[in-house]
């Protein structure tokens, strides 16, 4: 029987260092993704001055003033999806989010061939003019890239496949995406009918979330929720949809939400590192029937499946941002053009 009471820290240093058995690594994601879909991670050698530097930078520009902060506005984007967005801009299950944020992604320019074609969420970034945003988050891009890797290939071990299976056929050019996010805090009237980000899953392979101390994430384990505070120099991981799809539910997208009543702001930053665009999501042996897997329908907190869903993983996303942004999505993503 599992403690779902709290989730596990797992070291994965033996995943991320060269030579190192990755088995006790490897089973140990196992059994978190099967319990609860959520587990943190220490061990994974990213740089803690790269994170300081990224903490110190987003708060100076969270602290700018709000024209300033619009001049990157994500209609400026276009179909990258990238830049800034206010408060209540977001929507999480058709309701206002209570926070502000940044979207980024891989850098890619004109020549790119995605762009070229003008796939939505490709394409350059807007970073603000604070001398040293950009190199960091590309710095951190490339960290993050690297670590999803070692991951995923922790849960390909997992799951008894070979360690570069999902590298070999979703992840060789993953679709990764990074936000950053303040949660102004609420007080205990606003939490009446107000929530930082309202319940969700996730909806590609796998999220690497670093969190402030502020805390406020919750987790749905077991049927009940519960705290997933912040650790000091870990990250947190969960599951998204495409994962739960090629499981036939044996490793699950798990709900969670967040309730910044801290007194303070929040920052946190969500990595996905997801399958490629065009990739198509095909089940993993051994988990349940396609049919089995989509009775669980209507314990979902959209009420919608992924095991019911055919196609390309970007066509898949492409619906669900368009409910995020559905203002941004009809004035952006249904043009014709670039």
């Amino acid at each position: 029987m599992h403690d779902l009471s709290k989730l596990p820290v797992i070291d994965i240093g033996p995943l991320v260092e060269a030579g190192a058995n990755p088995a006790p690594a490897a089973d140990a994601i196992g059994e978190a993704c099967r319990a609860a879909g959520f587990f943190y991670v220490v061990g994974h050698g990213i740089d803690p001055q790269l994170v300081e530097r990224l903490d110190r930078l987003s708060r100076a520009f969270f602290g700018l003033d709000h024209e300033t902060k619009m001049a990157i506005c994500m209609e400026r984007g276009g179909r990258a999806w990238r830049g800034y967005f206010p408060v209540g801009s977001e929507l999480t299950s058709g309701k206002p989010d209570q926070k502000e944020g940044l979207y980024f992604g891989a850098e890619l320019g004109p020549e790119h061939p995605e762009v070229r074609a003008g796939t939505p969420l490709h394409g350059r970034n807007l970073f603000p003019e604070l001398e040293g945003f950009g190199e960091t988050v590309l710095a951190y891009l490339d960290a993050l890239t690297a670590l999803g890797h070692r991951l995923m290939e922790g849960i390909a071990l997992s799951l008894r496949l070979p360690r570069q299976h999902f590298s070999a056929r979703l992840t060789r050019d993953p679709l990764v995406l990074f936000r950053i996010f303040h949660y102004p805090p609420l007080t205990r009237e606003q939490t009446a009918e107000l929530w930082s980000v309202g319940e969700h899953t996730d909806y590609g392979l796998l999220t690497i979330l670093l969190q402030d101390r502020a805390g406020g994430l919750q987790v749905k384990a077991g049927g009940r929720w519960i705290d997933a505070p912040p650790i000091e120099g870990s990250f947190v991981c969960n599951l998204g949809d495409m994962l739960d799809r090629m499981t036939g539910g044996r490793y699950r997208s798990t709900p969670h939400r967040v309730l910044n009543t801290s007194g303070r702001s929040r920052l946190s930053y969500p990595f996905f590192f997801d399958p490629g665009w065009n990739a198509e999501i095909e089940p993993i042996p051994g988990g349940l029937a396609r049919g089995e897997a989509a009775a669980d329908a209507a314990e979902r907190w959209d009420r919608a499946s992924p095991h019911l869903f055919e196609g390309t993983y970007g066509e898949y996303l492409l619906r669900k941002v368009g409910k995020v942004f559905p203002d941004l999505e009809s004035a952006v993503l249904k043009q014709d053009s670039p």
